[in-house]
């Protein structure tokens, strides 16, 4: 027997584990899980730290990870502080066992508590720029959350086949079904988790009514695909409705900065070691999806398009129009009807660029609206 032996048998299990998560096969997944930590840490026996640091590093974190994932969390957190207690275990092992350690503990927490979570998180890290060491500029953290909670109810509408909401909040029962709680992670850049509430009575849920598990899984799969998948293809297969996959994409958007304020937006799900990574390239990116699969205007082509950046100052969603302070002038744009409370809410006050076109009267109407930071 050797490392490699051992290694391969857990990611096969590992990826099987994977697919029954997929489908809301959760205890199938967890046996799937606790069966994989086990051949990842038998594998970390053959191997020795100063010959081969970065692949001992690799899969130690892994083997915490799948024990995390398999629910051991005794286990997890074991084997986490013995590799920790190893003076040559590499820098970048160190962070992610740490951060391992830390989605235990939080999950520890919440379990004492009188509240109830589902299993797994969301880690979000905020990096660069304005952002320092466990600090960042209050309004840039209440938006990126604002943002992140607005995708959570979006995906628990559409895993409920909801039709597509254009006003108003999330309905009361999504909200309390899938409220999401935010906890501190270990310092670094700027750091929180995401996790959501369980309702107090698991029987509140009906056959068409997803478990917050799956809204969590799905989440991370949305804004993967967002970010990642330049074609939107993928998030096409994930979700087919027009009005939701555009809604998506626009949130995701909101997600990335711009450069102005921070440079890198992370999300991490729990037992994951690999993050989705929003930056300026994925803004652009989603911005070129978005243009892409956007109808085209009849009269587009006697129009002068125009990109206008000011502050929003009023949304009128029902009569179909917004202002925007433009140098200090007042100016109206029309036609805004595809956009949704959602996207645009947390935009007003803010500075956002919104890209129009203009008639021959300088009459403006609405083609796409971003917000800087």
């Amino acid at each position: 027997m050797t490392w490699a032996t051992f290694h391969k048998s857990s990611e096969g299990l590992a990826a099987a584990a994977h697919e029954a998560l997929h489908i809301g096969n959760f205890s199938q997944a967890e046996n799937l899980f606790a069966q994989a930590a086990e051949k990842e840490e038998y594998a970390l026996t053959y191997l020795k730290l100063q010959e081969k640091p970065r692949t001992f590093g690799i899969t130690s974190v892994s083997a915490v990870a799948l024990w995390y994932k398999a629910r051991e969390l005794s286990r997890a957190e074991r084997l986490a502080h013995q590799v920790l207690a190893i003076a040559e275990v590499p820098e970048f092992a160190v962070e992610q066992l740490r951060g391992l350690l830390q989605t235990i503990w939080n999950e520890n927490i919440q379990e004492t508590a009188r509240v109830s979570f589902a299993p797994g998180q969301i880690l979000v890290s905020v990096k660069g720029g304005q952002v320092v060491r466990g600090g960042a500029p209050l309004d840039l953290v209440v938006d990126k959350v604002q943002t992140i909670q607005a995708i959570f109810y979006r995906t628990a509408e559409f895993l409920q086949n909801l039709p597509f909401r254009h006003r108003g909040p999330a309905p009361r029962e999504i909200q309390d079904s899938y409220r999401p709680w935010l906890f501190q992670s270990v310092p670094g850049s700027y750091q929180f988790v995401v996790a959501i509430q369980s309702p107090k009575q698991t029987d509140m849920f009906t056959n068409n009514q997803p478990e917050p598990q799956l809204v969590a899984s799905t989440f991370f799969s949305i804004i993967k695909e967002s970010a990642e998948d330049s074609a939107g293809e993928g998030l096409s297969q994930l979700i087919p409705d027009k009005e939701y996959k555009a809604t998506f994409l626009k949130l995701a958007r909101n997600l990335a900065p711009s450069g102005q304020t921070f440079s890198q937006l992370e999300i991490r799900a729990s037992g994951h070691i690999n993050p989705i990574v929003l930056s300026q390239e994925s803004r652009k990116s989603i911005s070129k999806t978005l243009r892409c699969e956007r109808p085209v205007e009849t009269n587009d082509d006697q129009h002068s398009p125009i990109s206008l950046s000011g502050i929003l100052r009023a949304v009128h969603l029902d009569d179909d129009w917004l202002e925007l302070c433009v140098d200090g002038k007042q100016v109206r744009i029309e036609e805004v009807v595809e956009t949704v409370d959602d996207v645009i809410g947390p935009m007003v006050n803010h500075q956002v660029t919104v890209q129009a076109v203009r008639d021959s009267k300088d009459k403006y109407y609405f083609r796409d609206i971003e917000l800087e930071e």
